[in-house]
């Protein structure tokens, strides 16, 4: 990674794009270690993940400690599974910000979080004006380096998915092609190219705050692609 980064501090590993992401830093040669930060066992086993289980209304408390160059945060949810305002509020922007503020202790120096394309605090929606209070609050933390991914629908199957979010995860790529323009935002968009994108920022080497859409996510995720695995170089032989 840009900034000698090596201890990746994830959250959100369980997810739609928090398992991809888990999955492109794991193949990451110069990631020596994941943290994956996650309410219930990820089930998975690899030599440089370590699964932090902790209860997320405590979880600055309980990652006091810690120490990392970088944190990706995947948290998220919908009103729907929330159930509530004010429920969704407190993963998409309690949570987040406690996780925020734990990197921020564990000495990060690059944040990067999945956020949604159109977030503003302004916003008349008020799953974009949370997101984009989110973004704002995360902005006053002051991380040297502060990435926002806002991607639109997420294309990829979930372990419980309903017949209409089946149908536009199948349908939403046949529209792709007529958002162009001021719409190419909006374009759906599969997750495992999220999940590379987040490895793609922590190796952008970009200071102070980068907000990115469709055709950004895109280029960070280019960024990911595997890197050869620096080899010492053999001892000059005196003749």
């Amino acid at each position: 990674m840009s900034d000698d980064a090596k201890i990746v501090l994830l959250a959100g590993a369980s997810g739609l794009t928090g398992s991809r992401t888990l999955d492109a830093l794991l193949e990451a040669p110069e990631v020596a270690r994941v943290l994956a930060i996650t309410r219930r066992p990820l089930g998975r086993e690899h030599p440089r993940l370590a699964n932090r289980i902790v209860q997320f209304e405590r979880l600055e408390s309980q990652l006091q400690g810690l120490s990392c160059d970088a944190a990706l945060c995947c948290l998220g949810t919908t009103l729907r599974r929330a159930g509530s305002a004010a429920a969704f509020r407190a993963v998409d922007v309690g949570a987040v910000l406690a996780f925020a503020r734990a990197a921020r202790a564990a000495a990060a120096r690059r944040f990067v979080v999945v956020s949604a394309v159109g977030a503003a605090p302004d916003s008349r929606n008020f799953y974009l004006r949370t997101k984009g209070e989110m973004e704002q609050s995360l902005e006053a933390l002051g991380f040297e380096s502060l990435d926002i991914l806002q991607p639109s629908v997420l294309l990829g199957l979930r372990s419980e998915m309903r017949p209409l979010e089946l149908l536009a995860v199948l349908g939403l790529p046949l529209l792709g092609p007529f958002l162009n323009g001021k719409y190419l935002g909006y374009r759906g968009i599969p997750a495992r190219t999220v999940g590379a994108a987040l490895l793609g920022a922590t190796r952008s080497g970009r200071r102070g705050v980068q907000r990115y859409t469709y055709g950004g996510i895109q280029a960070l995720a280019r960024l990911s692609a595997p890197r050869a695995v620096p080899q010492p170089k053999a001892p000059v032989r005196a003749r």
